[in-house]
Parts: structure tokens; C-alpha cells; sequence
């Protein structure tokens, strides 16, 4: 089983910049694909872009594409969304998930397909 640790959010500015991070432990496995979803309040969770720890890149959110960016660490085991340009409406819970289905090779924004999440961490963006 894994175990995923997000950090890194806290508040913005408008225009400013954040980088969060999702440190896994356990039974890490190379066939993982690695996810970032997150939570307005009052609003379902919404993907925003997914990597896999061997082929690299998978989706990301049409909204955030020109703005976020996901990246991994392989041997920290460690992963990255670094966010840019910063909007008030990215403000939400950003959860870290991870899930070994090979569907989410071409499903990647598919949130049942992620068997384990984060505790997440708060993003708030001001005007």
C-alpha cells in the first residue's frame, strides 16, 4: 500500500506562483500513475493533470495547461504541480492520488481509477 503526502499550498496572491509536492512511501511501483485533483468549496473534485512514475506525462486540465505544470523526482519519490499565474478560481483542497489500473493510461482524469489519496492541502488565491 501506498502512502502520499501533499505540501506546499498555502495563500497567493493573484498572478503569483505556487509549487506543491506529493512525497509517496510504501509499496511505490513503477506501473503507478500519479494524479492532482482538487475541490472548490462547494464543488465536486476535479482532475488537473496525472504523470506515471516510468512513461512520464499523461493529462492535463484544458484550464490550468498554459498556467500548471506536473513533474516527478523518481528517486525521491516525489511529485510536483507547479502552478503559475495564479487565478482566485484555483483556489481549493488539492489532493495527491495514485492508482495502478492500466486505464489510466488513456483515462487518466477518470477519479475512480485512484485507489489511494492524500490528505490534500489548501490553496487559497487572492484578488
Amino acid at each position: 500500500q501506498v502512502q502520499l503526502v501533499e505540501s506546499g499550498g498555502g495563500l497567493a496572491q493573484a498572478g503569483g506562483s505556487l509549487r506543491l509536492s506529493c512525497a509517496a512511501s510504501g509499496r511505490t511501483t513503477s506501473a503507478y500513475t500519479m494524479g492532482w485533483f482538487r475541490q472548490a468549496p462547494g464543488k465536486g473534485r476535479e482532475f488537473v493533470a496525472a504523470i506515471r512514475w516510468s512513461g512520464g506525462f499523461l493529462n492535463i486540465q484544458d484550464s490550468v495547461k498554459a498556467r500548471f505544470t506536473i513533474s516527478k523526482h523518481n528517486a525521491k519519490n516525489t511529485v510536483y504541480l507547479q502552478m503559475n499565474s495564479l487565478k482566485p478560481e484555483d483556489t481549493a483542497v488539492y489532493y495527491c492520488a495514485a492508482g495502478a489500473s492500466a486505464r489510466l493510461q488513456f483515462m487518466a482524469d477518470e477519479r475512480s481509477l485512484y485507489t489511494t489519496w492524500g490528505q490534500g492541502t489548501q490553496v487559497t488565491v487572492s484578488s
